[in-house]
């Protein structure tokens, strides 16, 4: 009896857990925007650390790296995505810290992730983006790619927000006016993944991060 209790209650749970992935809308674009959009996809620079000094981003990586590496154990591809995930996410003009919440709520880290709509990936993006801004050919799968439509995509929405990032947030999602996607986020965010860049300090005439 209890089992049949704890199996219908879990059941019940899941019915009325909101699906956070695969809700994104296609909208139209404009001509201006579907082809600056297109623009950045096209970029096929690769992935670097972006920080004001070498010290601090690896200062950055290294705590990055612990932090997710019972998500990912394998220390090579735990470097390769951060590295990813922080140069997309500052070339889009995001907060790297943020996007990685918004990651761990979309698909918890798989790259291979699908949701039952279609979306896919690490940032959970949804085919029709590739025929409004990209190319037959790219495969939402692909680590970096699927970073670059991820980040494209949320700076669309934050300025068509003006900078209200919480209303970006659930346009991103598919669930604009209700706070559980852009709560889970922000929370995920700032419970996980904030950070301080290390203070510099005056070190027998150089600036070293303290601790160093």
């Amino acid at each position: 009896m209890k089992i049949l209790l704890s199996l219908l209650a879990l059941t019940t749970m899941l019915a009325c857990s909101p699906a956070w992935a695969g809700a994104q809308r296609e909208e139209a674009l404009s001509a201006n925007v579907a082809s600056a959009m297109s623009r950045t996809i096209a970029d096929v620079n690769a992935p670097r650390l972006v920080f004001d000094t070498p010290q601090e981003g690896q200062a950055w990586l290294a705590e990055m790296s612990r932090r997710l590496q019972k998500r990912i154990p394998d220390s090579w591809m735990r470097e390769r995505l951060l590295t990813a995930i922080q140069y997309e996410a500052t070339r889009a003009g995001l907060d790297p810290q943020m996007v990685l919440g918004l990651i761990q709520v979309e698909s918890g880290f798989n790259k291979y992730a699908i949701s039952p709509a279609g979306a896919r990936g690490l940032m959970q993006v949804m085919p029709f983006w590739v025929r409004q801004i990209g190319n037959p050919q790219h495969n939402l799968f692909e680590l970096t790619l699927n970073l670059r439509y991820g980040c494209t995509i949320l700076r669309h929405y934050l300025d068509m927000e003006r900078g209200n990032l919480y209303r970006a947030l659930g346009r991103y999602n598919g669930s604009l006016g209700r706070p559980e996607y852009p709560n889970l986020v922000i929370g995920a965010w700032k419970k996980q993944w904030s950070w301080t860049a290390p203070v510099p300090v005056k070190v027998a005439g150089s600036n070293l991060p303290l601790g160093q």
